[in-house]
């Protein structure tokens, strides 16, 4: 074989597809039996780890700088750096001002940090959980038995055993393969499989995706089975040089988007509302410095800087808690997704049944026990090397209990020989083994549903003797499954024809012209908490549906026994014959699919998300993996097949929808945390400035100082932290949950003006009654004294500052239930110690020295009687506000 640089080029492909096996050994140093373990060391430092560099974890100085990096800390570092040069650079020295600066800069450092924090513990748990349910590949290795192996350990030169639904662990030459189909969709785009054989080429086709000996990483096994040898891992791969060609930004997911949306409606309202006070101020006070200062006070105050940490925050907190509950989240932005869900696709296997398929019966077309019907399947299940599903390890364990009575089933495995096999399709619906006795006697062994098996077969195996399957027959052999079907049984048939001796080479046309012999029956009986997760999905907005490949009958039979109460099924068949507008109805109609191939429940999965819903699949086979992909959120089980796996955003430990129960559950608390504080915050600021844009057309000053503006939203800040671990109604959770930036607007625009209100009747209460009452009961036109004037103003701002504080703290708990705070719905105790101390803190500022140096002024004590009447009445009124909206638009959050 000629040395190439190994760098990922065409000449590698070329020297690897039309070099014979002998050669790629020596190239490569490996043998028929695999590589050493010296070996293994050695040519991972020649060709290099089995990853590609760009999904190599982000280095821990990088994730610090993003933290920082979002549109809210960006304006407010702006406006720190403007109030630098404003307070700071252009003053006078010994009167420069850096409080200003130094809250903002605490504010960022704030946010930046929590979000940090949170971040990094996120993606260390999700390191430990991503270990439990690691991707592996079957290796062949000098010294060892063949043993599965994570697909980062995969190296150059090592010897892959393939069979179906495994994923291509890196690019590999085939040297041997048996009717193998690869899925390539994910490098090519194109949904069909492809075959690919083992012989050598003369030259690479022109599409290098299309040459048949390769096959790449990133695509997945159809069916079949395979042995090659790597050739490129990680980044020389051709999955690799796509990744690194690629721009890297990926689709924004519905989450991402609903965030994006929000944040962008703020700045938004922002960019409109600063300039206004600025010119109001500017035009009504006479200095504009002033004017500008105080404008971008209200930026500041207008900025939601920790949104960025609540958000991430409540992500990795649904994360930590849904992996205590058995469930692990692939992609935190997953969390919001499964909340959302509406509707559930479901395979029955496993899911709504036990899991635990039991060979009930063997018996001959008339339903007679007959265990050469055994001994064939024994055999067809034994031999095959495909993806033994659980009907074929029911039938290898059920000989371990005959073989007790029965020695004649002792020793199958030792007096047959297997010489060829026809794999599995979804299309064909069974798999055929060619085996060989002591005697030489060669034949073909089938196995699949009843229906496929009745369309191969011309003759039926009844009592010793062979007769033409004729109508009747097919009748009384459909009946008699049918019958086995509603029981709950599933059925499948078993056929065989002998092979002439010469003959070496067998393919799916041979499945033909076969005696039908008997049927096998397998009991997969529901789980005991099927309809109770189905009846607790019902009760939390999320219908389900079953999209299975068996068939119909033994689909409703489940279906009634876990109390499906449309048990009407559609078939595959139907769909096929459905326009998009027939099947949208179908879908919206019926629950239950039976028959169906895989890109059946695609298409299923795709009409019900055109319709509005947000759908989850549930499902564990290479059958499974269009469905997943299609889905919002794809959802498996750690014993589910690579392809399956990988195509998910939720892993389930524990297959089980109780479970799924849970975690959607978990989803809608996360949500429901971040929609608080996105609520709440935007309201408040939305009331702040339209108490601001009020106070500037009659006041003739500042009704608060810039600085003050900023410190109070720090504090409130501060005590917005425990958020994500807030208690939530259950009413909340029984309802499925958007995004939606609309409904938010419409949230500032009616919940905001009620904390206007009793900012106004603050306003007139510190200006005409309490202010004067510390300045000899003067008005403010009266004063001419600047210590007076001064202190007027001082005991003013005091006033509104914490009267702006209690407010805005307390619509918190008025905002995060549609129910009476603190009697029908109380938050948690972290939430509500913050909240209090916050008030608490800020109560006090105004007595301190640390007060008196910012230009705030103890108030009397009778306006905290006032304070006490105008809260309890913000309380009735932001109450009525909110059962307005309820009716208005249907939901609080």
């Amino acid at each position: 074989m000629k040395e190439t640089t190994y760098t990922n080029d065409t000449r590698r492909y070329v020297d690897a597809a039309t070099a014979s096996s002998e050669k790629l050994y020596t190239h490569y140093k490996s043998s028929p039996q695999g590589l050493t373990r010296l070996r293994v060391e050695s040519n991972r430092k020649q060709y290099g780890d089995n990853t590609i560099s760009s999904h190599k974890e982000t280095p821990t100085w990088m994730k610090f700088i993003q933290a920082f990096i979002n549109p809210f800390t960006l304006i407010l570092i702006g406006l720190a750096c403007f109030s630098y040069i404003t307070d700071i650079a252009m003053v006078s020295p010994g009167e420069e001002d850096p409080v200003t600066v130094i809250i903002i800069l605490v504010m960022v450092s704030l946010s930046g940090l929590l979000r940090f924090i949170q971040e990094y513990r996120s993606s260390n748990e999700a390191k430990k959980l991503s270990e439990l349910v690691e991707t592996t590949t079957l290796v062949a290795r000098k010294a060892n038995e063949p043993q599965e192996l994570p697909l980062h350990e995969v190296v150059v030169g090592d010897l892959i055993i393939l069979s179906a639904g495994d994923m291509i662990p890196a690019d590999m030459r085939i040297l041997e393969s048996k009717d193998l189909f690869i899925s390539q969709a994910a490098l090519t785009g194109e949904s069909e499989p492809v075959e690919k054989f083992s012989h050598d080429l003369e030259a690479l086709d022109a599409q290098l995706t299309a040459t048949q000996n390769l096959v790449f990483m990133g695509s997945n096994v159809i069916s079949g089975s395979a042995r090659g040898i790597v050739i490129a891992t990680g980044d020389d791969t051709m999955f690799g040089e796509v990744s690194h060609s690629a721009s890297g930004k990926k689709d924004e997911t519905s989450f991402e988007k609903g965030v994006n949306s929000v944040s962008w409606l703020l700045i938004r309202f922002m960019l409109i509302m600063v300039p206004i006070v600025f010119v109001i101020n500017g035009f009504g006070k006479g200095n504009w410095t002033e004017a500008l200062l105080f404008a971008i006070s209200v930026a500041v105050g207008l900025t939601p800087e920790m949104l960025p940490m609540i958000v991430t925050t409540s992500l990795a907190k649904g994360a930590v808690t849904m992996s205590k509950k058995k469930t692990i989240v692939k992609n935190l932005n997953a969390i919001q997704d499964l909340g959302a869900i509406d509707i559930l696709c479901t395979d029955k296997t496993g899911t709504l049944t036990q899991d635990n398929v039991v060979l009930q019966y063997h018996m001959d077309p008339m339903g007679t026990e007959d265990d050469r019907i055994f001994k064939y399947a024994y055999l067809n299940s034994y031999y095959q090397t495909g993806l033994k599903n659980l009907m074929d390890r029911a039938v290898i364990k059920r000989r371990e209990y005959l073989e007790e009575t029965r020695p004649e089933l002792r020793n199958l495995d030792t007096e047959y020989n297997k010489l060829d096999e026809i794999p599995f399709d979804f299309n064909r619906r069974r798999m055929s083994v060619i085996v060989t006795d002591s005697r030489n006697h060669k034949e073909m062994i089938t196995k699949g549903a009843v229906e496929e098996m009745i369309k191969i077969s011309t003759s039926v195996m009844i009592n010793d003797a062979v007769l033409p399957l004729t109508d009747a027959l097919t009748e009384t052999i459909l009946k008699t499954a049918h019958g086995l079907n509603e029981k709950g049984l599933r059925v499948l048939a078993i056929a065989c024809k002998t092979e002439p001796n010469g003959k070496v080479d067998f393919s799916t046309d041979d499945e033909r012209e076969m005696v039908l012999m008997g049927y096998l029956a397998f009991l997969d009986p529901p789980k005991e908490s099927a309809a109770e997760a189905i009846q607790k999905l019902s009760e939390y907005g999320v219908t389900t549906k079953i999209l299975t490949g068996d068939n119909d009958v033994v689909t409703q039979s489940i279906a009634e026994l876990i109390g499906f109460e449309n048990d009407h099924v559609i078939l595959g068949s139907d769909i096929d014959a459905m326009s998009d507008v027939e099947l949208q109805e179908a879908v919206n109609t019926y629950d239950l699919f039976a028959k169906l191939s895989p890109l059946q429940k695609q298409r299923i999965v795709h009409t019900l998300r055109d319709l509005g819903h947000t759908v989850g699949f549930m499902g564990d086979g290479i059958n499974d993996a269009p469905a997943m992909k299609a889905a919002d959120i794809g959802i498996s089980v750690d014993t589910a097949v690579d392809i399956a796996k990988e195509s998910s955003d939720v892993i389930l430990l524990e297959k089980d929808l109780l479970v799924l129960e849970d975690a959607i559950i978990e989803g809608r608390k996360t949500y429901a945390n971040m929609i608080k504080y996105i609520k709440m915050t935007a309201s408040s600021n939305f009331g702040n400035v339209f108490s601001v844009l009020v106070a500037s057309f009659f006041l003739p000053f500042l009704p608060m100082e810039a600085l003050h503006l900023i410190l109070l939203n720090l504090i409130y800040d501060i005590s917005c932290i425990a958020i994500p671990w807030d208690n939530v109604d259950e009413d909340y959770l029984k309802v499925p949950r958007k995004w939606d930036a609309t409904s938010i607007k419409n949230f500032m625009l009616i919940i905001g003006p009620t904390s206007s209100v009793f900012d106004i009747t603050t306003f007139f209460l510190m200006f005409f009654v309490i202010s004067p009452m510390v300045v000899g009961g003067q008005q403010f036109s009266q004063l001419t004294n600047p210590q007076d004037i001064a202190l007027f103003i001082a005991v003013f701002q005091s006033g509104w500052f914490i009267e702006s504080m209690w407010s805005q703290t307390l619509v918190i708990h008025m905002i995060r239930t549609p129910k009476i705070p603190f009697i029908q719905s109380r938050a948690s105790a972290s939430l509500t110690l913050l909240t209090f101390a916050a008030i608490g803190i800020l109560t006090v500022i105004p007595f301190t020295n640390f007060g008196l140096s910012i230009g705030l002024a103890p108030v009397p004590g009778i306006y905290f009687a006032w304070l006490a009447v105008t809260i309890l009445a913000y309380m009735i009124l932001a109450t009525i506000a909110k059962h307005y909206f309820i009716r208005k638009y249907g939901e609080l959050l």
